[in-house]
């Protein structure tokens, strides 16, 4: 099992690069695929998933780009509903990653769709979590961005989802 992180300090931007067994996927990618796909060929792994956290509203992902220069999958939460082929992940549900297992945690709050992913071993022990802006260093992720979106989505709402998202999930 292998994990980097591949930073982008120009939008504070963390992303996640993880292998096993000659399977790899990205979480959260930037818009530039050339890390990931260099990263990969090192390696000679196979991007099978691309997991995105949430709908970014504050950078270009590069999702779609790697999606067709690898012919890997993207994944979104339960309520995404994007404009382009991907797997819409429900609650619970279990990707495999050559001996190793992604399982989709539906964590709203930052984003209605906001998820996380557990990174577990061939045993399927959780090994890590990745967030996205469900929760930072020492925060949570913003609850007033979507409010836009539906009136109802109110901050006060959105922290009430973001706040059992943290207790339960």
């Amino acid at each position: 099992m292998l994990i980097e992180q591949i930073i982008s300090p120009s939008l504070s931007e963390c992303t996640y690069y993880i292998e096993c067994q000659g399977e790899a996927v990205v979480i959260d990618p930037i818009r530039e695929p050339q890390p990931y796909l260099l990263r990969a060929g090192k390696s000679k792994a196979k991007i099978r998933y691309i997991f995105e956290t949430h709908v970014h509203a504050d950078f270009i992902g590069g999702h779609a780009e790697l999606a067709e220069q690898t012919g890997a999958s993207i994944v979104f939460g339960p309520t995404a509903t994007p404009m382009f082929p991907a797997t819409i992940a429900t609650d619970q549900q279990v990707f495999p990653l050559g001996d190793c297992f992604i399982k989709v945690l539906h964590t709203p709050g930052h984003s209605l769709e906001s998820v996380c992913y557990l990174l577990m071993d061939a045993r399927q022990q959780p090994k890590a979590l990745f967030t996205g802006d469900t929760l930072l260093m020492n925060d949570v992720g913003r609850v007033d961005i979507i409010q836009h979106v539906r009136k109802e989505l109110t901050p006060r709402f959105m922290a009430g989802l973001l706040y059992d998202s943290l207790h339960n999930q």
